[in-house]
């Protein structure tokens, strides 16, 4: 029926007509409806059945491809390999890679079997952590590594606010000043933030360990992450409720927040516990042990159980950056004088920032002592040098005191006949024990005392007493003090008055001074004329030259261009295999100093050896025009223009 069918306009019958139509094709449409959602769920039935047979076939499949890998990895050479090469191959990898066991252990089931049954693979504990991680990854390592394997044990740990504070400031855009860590201890060490903590799926958080290398080539962590709980980290507090009144002050830390920091409190405040109570039940195996943190922790009272024999200790060290206020610690290196502990083995000890006694047994007998005191520390002079005294073997001795009290008893002359590397800091009192040593063998001096008296009688009558050893390294205040403004103030430049005493140093091959003046150093080291009053060399062996602080005045570059041109002449260029110009020179019959001149003017029948390295820190505004010199003539130019007025240190925008 259509439209032309039917009269317009429309009658009563013709209306009836349709109403009864349309009521059948209503009936007609549910029909196909209902005929439609039959086929469809019978199609839809049909791909399930299809589908659940692929599923099937799929599943079946994936057993065979299964079975298939086995049999190929069953097959495969590596698995005719004997289990002896495969465990001589495993410590192989141990020697280059401490940590390599975690990576070997998760290749398959077999690797992980012979990796467990090799203790000797989990010896070496290589980890950086943080407290919100679980001390359970040091009971796991200790249980690997047996009952009888000796243990070299390196852990560092890193306080999480430090990453915390460094976010807030750059959120803030702050300045920050960046003072040069070249003579700090902990800069060669190269130490970063705390990785960060990532969420997991698994209500946990991970945290990820660094891989060795980079800043740490000799230390090593686990490529692994330990999962603590969400509640360590705390979710983000929600916004605080708007306040009821118009002059209600919202509350400044939510109940929420509050509890979790409880919470996070309660975790790190046991963390040393736990991990050195570990430690500690393992003390008879140490055969090293190195502990190392950034700033005091919640459970560093935890340092107090190291105490009791460790036949097998060969070096020690618990090391702070960040000087504390401490009390008095019963703990091995505080054991009274009298304590019998096995310490037979122990030739390296290092200290920093923690409490030690000075009569300690086990600052006795050793090779290599480093000790850094507290600044609440007031020991003796004569006692800091008895325990010098007591040490008579010292191949290495870095002492830096910085509030030692006058000696009570008389000062006693001590030889240490095999010392090699002498480093002394802190108080100007020290200069005094420096002057009661006799070091025959000494080849490294490194001086950052204050400065009171001039430093070089110092260096000279340590030379003079020990029978002039062949000195190659001397360094005067240049870890000591940083940033452009350290020379301005007492205490804290090299105290040189005369730079005479070089003439005696022929086999000095680097010299690091900070904040002495720069003209009277480089008109020194320039060759012999009128104005330096030197008829030879001064240093004909040296190859590097640091400075920091340096500030120099009027003529200061000029006299630094003039020492290079002197020294290392253009024309002359330096092979891979060493100085240019050996034996007889490269300037027409120039005499070779040792290995060979530098082809430079002859002085007394000696040509100096060229510099290869030269490092300005904060010493003066050279420009680039003579920095690109420099360059020319020198194979490694460092330097950085000093801050000028209004800045402290070097400032550098944080995005």
């Amino acid at each position: 029926m259509t439209s032309l069918d039917l009269p317009e306009p429309p009658t009563q019958a013709t209306l009836a007509q349709v109403r009864a139509h349309l009521a059948v094709l209503h009936g007609d449409s549910a029909a196909l409806s209902a005929r439609i959602a039959d086929e469809r769920a019978a199609l839809a039935r049909i791909v399930e059945e299809r589908q659940a047979a692929l599923r099937a076939l799929e599943r079946e499949l994936a057993a065979v491809e299964d079975r298939v890998a086995h049999a190929r990895a069953y097959v495969a050479p590596i698995k005719r390999l004997p289990h002896e090469l495969l465990r001589l191959v495993f410590f192989l990898n141990f020697e280059d890679c401490a940590w390599s066991a975690w990576v070997l252990s998760a290749v398959c089931a077999l690797w992980r079997k012979v990796a467990l049954a090799m203790p000797v693979l989990w010896s070496k504990i290589r980890l950086v952590t943080t407290q919100a991680s679980s001390a359970e990854t040091i009971r796991l390592w200790l249980e690997r590594s047996g009952r009888t394997v000796p243990l070299d044990i390196e852990i560092i740990l890193k306080s999480p606010s430090a990453t915390s504070t460094l976010v807030d400031s750059l959120s803030r855009r702050r300045y920050l000043s960046i003072p040069h860590a070249a003579g700090d201890p902990w800069a060669a060490g190269g130490w970063t933030t705390p990785p960060p903590l990532v969420q997991t799926g698994a209500g946990g958080t991970a945290v990820h360990l660094q891989l060795g290398g980079g800043a740490h080539p000799t230390v090593h962590v686990v490529p692994v992450q330990a999962v603590v709980p969400n509640d360590a980290v705390g979710p983000p507090p929600p916004s605080p409720p708007p306040p009821t009144q118009e002059w209600e002050m919202p509350p400044l830390v939510t109940s929420e927040r509050m509890g979790a920091s409880q919470q996070r409190l309660r975790k790190n405040m046991h963390w040393g516990h736990i991990a050195f109570y570990y430690l500690v039940e393992q003390m008879h195996r140490w055969d090293r042990f190195v502990f190392r943190f950034d700033k005091q922790f919640a459970s560093i009272g935890a340092l107090k159980a190291i105490e009791g024999d460790a036949p097998l200790l060969r070096e020690f060290e618990i090391s702070c950056t960040d000087p504390a206020f401490y009390g008095e610690w019963k703990w091995l290196p505080s054991a009274p004088v009298n304590a019998l502990f096995d310490l037979a083995n122990l030739r390296t000890l290092t200290l920093q920032h923690v409490p030690f006694k000075w009569s300690s047994p086990m600052l006795r007998n050793l090779r290599n002592l480093h000790l850094r005191s507290l600044p609440t520390a007031h020991i003796a002079l004569d006692r800091i040098l008895y325990i010098v005294g007591a040490n008579p073997q010292l191949e290495s001795l870095s002492l830096h005191f910085a509030s030692p009290n006058p000696p009570v008893l008389p000062l006693v002359p001590v030889t240490l006949s095999d010392l090699k590397t002498l480093n002394v800091g802190g108080h100007y009192l020290l200069s005094t024990l420096v002057d009661s040593l006799l070091l025959p063998a000494l080849d490294t001096l490194i001086l950052d005392i204050e400065a009171r008296d001039p430093i070089e009688e110092t260096v000279q009558h340590l030379l003079v007493r020990s029978g002039s050893p062949p000195l190659t390294r001397l360094s005067l205040s240049y870890g000591a003090n940083v940033g452009p403004h350290a020379g301005f103030y007492w205490g804290s430049s090299a105290g040189v008055a005369s730079w005479h005493f070089l003439t005696e140093l022929d086999h000095l091959a680097a010299l690091h001074v900070g904040s002495a003046p720069l003209e009277p150093l480089v008109a020194a080291l320039s060759a012999p004329d009128e104005d330096n009053a030197h008829d030879r060399w001064l240093c004909p062996r040296l190859a590097t030259l640091a400075m920091r602080g340096c500030h120099a005045h009027g003529d200061g570059v000029a006299k630094l261009v003039q020492m290079v041109e002197s020294r290392n002449p253009d024309g002359v260029h330096v092979g891979a295999g060493g100085v240019a110009g050996g034996g007889g020179g490269g300037g027409g019959g120039v005499v070779g100093t040792g290995g060979g001149g530098g082809g430079a003017a002859v002085f007394g029948g000696v040509s100096p050896t060229r510099l290869r390295h030269l490092e300005l820190y904060d010493c003066t505004a050279l420009g680039p025009d003579v920095t690109k010199w420099l360059k020319t003539r020198i194979e490694d130019v460092v330097c950085t223009e000093p801050s000028f007025e209004g800045y402290v240190g070097r400032l550098v925008v944080v995005h």
